[in-house]
This record gives structure tokens, C-alpha cells and sequence, in this order.
């Protein structure tokens, strides 16, 4: 499928209609909890795969759930199908089908009976939880494919999706005074970031975008004072600003510059390989305040014969900040340019443009020697003062535990303590161990000590650490009531060595096990 060039309407705010608006999806129960369980597990399953018939069918006005306000609102905001005017109406009693109207929500059916409606933008709820807590709003954006049946047009305005989801949940949220949103889409970061801070700035070079942000703030009780929209690209719009957070998942997918390959605003930055993010990394420090936080999902090229942090670490070193860098995913060309050409609406059924398409990313990442293109979350921090202390660059593909967002705070501050630690000061701690941590043992058949001791972490990012019997038994007596020195004393006691050889052997990994979370100061 070719993109659809028709430029539709976003939605327009009007603030005594938005009021209406809002009432009634709230009387609706317009929740993402009510809604799957009008849809059912069979249906809401199907759709999270990008399959929408069986989510038309439970809400076709026959259906059981069909006359549910929900159903009817999922029917038309979220599926794109035609509803009848009266089925809206009731479903939006105080703000009627003419106040949809006039907010830009719903236009004539264009076929079948006059008394239908069809919606022109996909309203719906999205629920998630950040380091706050639970979080509800609605979202506006355009209708997706699953809904018009057609490709994106390259300025569509995209939803919530995954990355947006992984962006927030790995957020820092401690209260911060100003917050920058840079790349706002249709304003999902700029939402979590209310719930925080005294002021949010959004920014976003797509005036649609900004569109559809203005309206879903404004839709979330989020005026002006609170939540300031800003056009222009990257760092341009806020040059000269400082802030304590910044977050962004900007445009960052590498997209061979062709005139035969689309470029969509939402995911093209219009600059040829990783260059966009290399300049987000290297540059974001400029509008950091003393001690504040930039975070952004992004991608980088692995180029043959280096490892996959040898160019994000140069670009880090380049930034003079404090950096945290956590590869999640990394693709071979083949596979990065399958996800992104489907991204966009088209199938290896559409065979010219699939082959297309295909070779132009091939060739496009072949023209630079790329051998992977990693994923991951960028965390950077500008020191309050002095050289940045802080360059950690890792691989977790696992499984992690969601929010990350305290887990990234709490590995900040763990980094803060540990590195000021001397070893004496480390031995007069009272450490106990998190709660989520538990302790697993390997014995050969008879044996009365064990071959393999782990300690696994159950939340966060999940990680697993090999010990020493010395260092388990250590991390065992952890519970708050002695120092460090006094295990270390009692355990060399126990093992008739000298206090200082077990302190030698286990305070280097303690500094470790406090730097991720697995001990934590009583």
C-alpha cells in the first residue's frame, strides 16, 4: 500500500465542549479496564495482534455488549467503523453528535445511511503505570491503519504504541520543576510528566502533532500553565532553556534517504543513519540544569568489526555527561528493515514496493558498514559539578520487571553512594537485602556444599549474580542489625581466616550488589 496523501482534520479545543466531552466518557466508563472486558479476552487478544474482526463483532449493535456506551465509543474511535448518529448520541448525551462535530471528532459516514457517523481522529483510553503510580487518560491521534484500511500518510500522528509505553515506564519521577518533552507526538510523555512536575514544556516540528497534543492535554484538564506546546526541531525550540527532566523518544528509525522510500514525521528525523540521535545524545546537556535527567529511547549502528557500545560510548563521552545506556534489542539489516517497511504499511504481498523498499535498506545500511542496529534507553545526567563519575553501558535483553523508572533512580543515587564509599566508611554501613532478592544453591548429589550460589533479583531488571559461599553467607546476615564490619568480623570468626581477607573478597562485589539494588542501605 502507498501512504494516503489527503492531509484529515485533528481535533480543535474547545473548551466548554471538551468539559462535555470529558463527562461523558467518564459516565461512559470509557476505561481501557471496561473496554476489554466488553471485548472479551478472545477479541481484545485479536486486536492487540492487529486483527479487528472480532472486536467488530462484539460491539456490532446486535451483540450483547453492543449497546454499551463503551462498546459504541470503542466501535467508532478505536475500530474507525461507522456508527448511527443516535447510537453516538446516546453514548455522548451532553455533548451531543453535533459537539463531536465541532471538535473535530466525527464527520459524516460517506456511504450507507445519513444517519451514520464515522470518527475522523482515534480517541481511546490508555492506562499505565509509571514510577507515580496508575495512570488514566484518553489519548487522541489519527485513526490507524487497522481502522481506515489504508497506509499511513507521512504525517500521521501516531498513538500510544510499545515504545511510548517503555519510554514512560522507564522514566525517572521524582518532583521536578520543569520538563521537557521533546518530540511530543500527541502528547503521552507531556501527560506522565503533569503528574510530577510544576511545568512541562512539549515541543514537536509536526504542527499536526502539536495538534493532537494540545487537544489530548487539554482534554486531560492540562491547560497552558501546566503544559506549554512548542513548535520546532530538537533542541531548537528551547535553546537557552534549562530543565530538570528531559525525555523524549524522538524520531530515531535509520530510513534510507530515497525519494522511493517514505518518510513518516513520527519516526524519520530526515537525517541519513544514527546521525539524529548521536546529536540528541551529544547536545541534550545544553539545556540540562545541574543534576537534571535526559532520557530517550533510541537506535544506533554497530558497525563491522566494533562492539555494539563502541559508537553510542563515543558519542556519551562526547556529551560530558553522567551516562546509563541499556541495549534491549539489537537486529541484523534484514530484520531492521522487515520491522520498519511493515511499520509503514506495507507487505511482501505488495511485491514491487516490499523488494523495493527491502533493497533500498539493505543497500542504505551496507553503505556504512552495518552489521547490527542496537535498541535501548539512553540515560544521561548532567553533574552537578565536575567531570561526570558515571559511564555504564550494558546489554539486558531479558525480561525486566516494569516501571524501570525507580529502578533508574534508585541506580543514580546507588552510583552517588557508592562511588563517595570508602572502604571503611562501606564497612560501618547497615545494609539488608531488597525483598525481591532470593537465593538459589547447586549441590551435587551427597555433597554438603554447594557447586553454584546465585542470587537473583525478582523485580527490576532481573539480573542474576554467581557469589562465594563467603559473600552469600554475607548477604544472608544483611537484615539491618549489624554493620557490614561486624558480618565481615563474625564470618572470618566463622571461617578462621583473618577479617581483612574476607573484606577483601567481598566488599568490591558488595559495591556492586548496592549499585544494583540487590543490597540496600537499612
Amino acid at each position: 500500500m502507498e501512504p494516503v496523501s489527503a492531509t484529515p482534520q485533528t481535533p480543535v479545543v474547545v473548551p466548554e465542549l471538551l468539559d462535555a466531552l470529558r463527562a461523558d466518557l467518564t459516565t461512559a466508563g470509557y476505561t481501557v479496564e471496561h473496554v476489554a472486558e466488553l471485548l472479551g479476552p478472545v477479541a481484545s487478544g485479536a486486536l492487540d495482534r492487529g486483527e479487528s474482526l472480532p472486536a467488530l463483532r462484539a460491539t456490532a449493535p446486535g451483540a450483547p455488549a453492543g449497546g454499551d456506551p463503551a462498546a459504541v465509543l470503542t466501535r467508532a474511535f478505536v475500530l474507525g467503523a461507522p456508527v448511527r448518529a443516535d447510537a453516538l448520541a446516546g453514548a455522548l448525551p451532553t455533548l451531543g453528535v453535533e459537539g463531536a462535530r465541532r471538535l473535530g471528532l466525527v464527520d459524516a459516514a460517506g456511504h450507507g445511511s445519513a444517519d451514520e457517523v464515522r470518527a475522523t481522529v482515534d480517541l481511546r483510553p490508555y492506562a499505565a503505570t509509571d514510577g507515580t503510580g496508575e495512570a488514566a487518560w484518553w489519548v487522541a491521534s489519527d485513526l490507524g491503519e487497522l481502522a481506515t484500511g489504508a497506509a499511513l500518510r507521512t504525517d500521521h500522528v501516531l498513538g500510544v504504541g510499545g515504545a511510548s509505553v517503555t519510554l514512560a515506564q522507564a522514566t525517572v519521577r521524582d518532583p521536578r520543576r520543569r520538563v521537557l518533552d521533546l518530540g511530543t507526538g500527541c502528547g503521552v510523555q507531556a501527560l506522565h510528566a503533569s503528574r510530577h512536575a510544576q511545568h512541562v514544556v512539549a515541543t514537536d516540528l509536526s504542527a499536526r502533532a502539536l495538534a493532537f497534543a494540545r487537544f489530548t492535554t487539554a482534554l486531560a484538564g492540562l491547560g497552558p500553565d501546566r503544559v506549554e506546546l512548542r513548535a520546532g526541531s530538537m533542541l531548537e525550540p528551547v535553546a537557552g532553556d534549562a530543565f530538570d527532566l528531559v525525555v523524549s523518544n524522538p524520531p530515531f528509525v535509520i530510513t534510507p534517504r530515497r525519494a522511493d522510500v517514505p518518510a513518516y514525521d513520527y519516526r524519520d528525523g530526515g537525517r541519513s543513519g544514527d546521525d539524529l540521535v548521536r546529536d540528541l545524545v551529544t547536545g541534550v546537556g545544553a539545556v540540562l540544569a545541574p543534576g537534571g535527567v535526559a532520557q530517550m529511547l533510541a537506535n544506533w549502528e554497530v558497525r563491522d568489526g566494533e562492539e555494539w557500545h563502541e559508537r553510542i560510548g563515543a558519542w556519551v563521552d562526547a556529551s560530558g555527561l553522567d551516562a546509563w545506556v541499556v541495549q534491549r534489542d539489537e537486529q541484523d539489516p534484514a530484520q531492521y528493515a522487515e520491522t520498519w517497511i511493515r511499520d509503514g504499511g506495507t507487505t511482501p504481498a505488495d511485491r514491487d514496493a516490499w523488494t523495493s523498499r527491502y533493497g533500498a535498506w539493505l543497500d542504505d545500511l551496507a553503505s556504512r558498514d552495518v552489521a547490527a542496529v542496537g535498541f535501548g534507553v539512553v540515560t544521561l545526567r548532567r553533574p552537578v559539578d565536575g567531570p561526570p563519575t558515571l559511564r555504564r553501558l550494558e546489554s539486558v535483553t531479558g525480561s525486566v520487571r516494569q516501571p524501570l523508572g525507580p529502578v533508574i533512580a534508585a541506580g543514580l543515587a546507588a552510583h552517588d553512594l557508592v562511588r563517595g564509599l570508602s572502604d571503611t566508611a562501606l564497612a560501618d554501613l547497615r545494609l539488608v537485602h531488597a525483598p525481591d532478592v532470593t537465593e538459589e544453591r547447586y549441590l551435587q548429589p551427597g555433597a554438603s556444599d554447594p557447586r553454584v550460589v546465585l542470587l537473583r533479583q525478582g523485580g527490576g531488571f532481573g539480573r542474576t549474580v554467581q557469589v562465594g559461599t563467603a559473600l552469600a553467607a554475607f548477604v544472608g546476615a544483611c537484615d539491618g542489625e549489624l554493620t557490614a564490619g561486624q558480618i565481615i568480623g563474625a564470618l572470618g570468626a566463622l571461617l578462621d581466616v583473618p577479617a581483612s581477607d574476607v573484606a577483601a573478597d567481598v566488599l568490591p562485589t558488595v559495591r556492586g550488589l548496592l549499585a544494583d539494588g540487590l543490597l540496600t542501605p537499612a
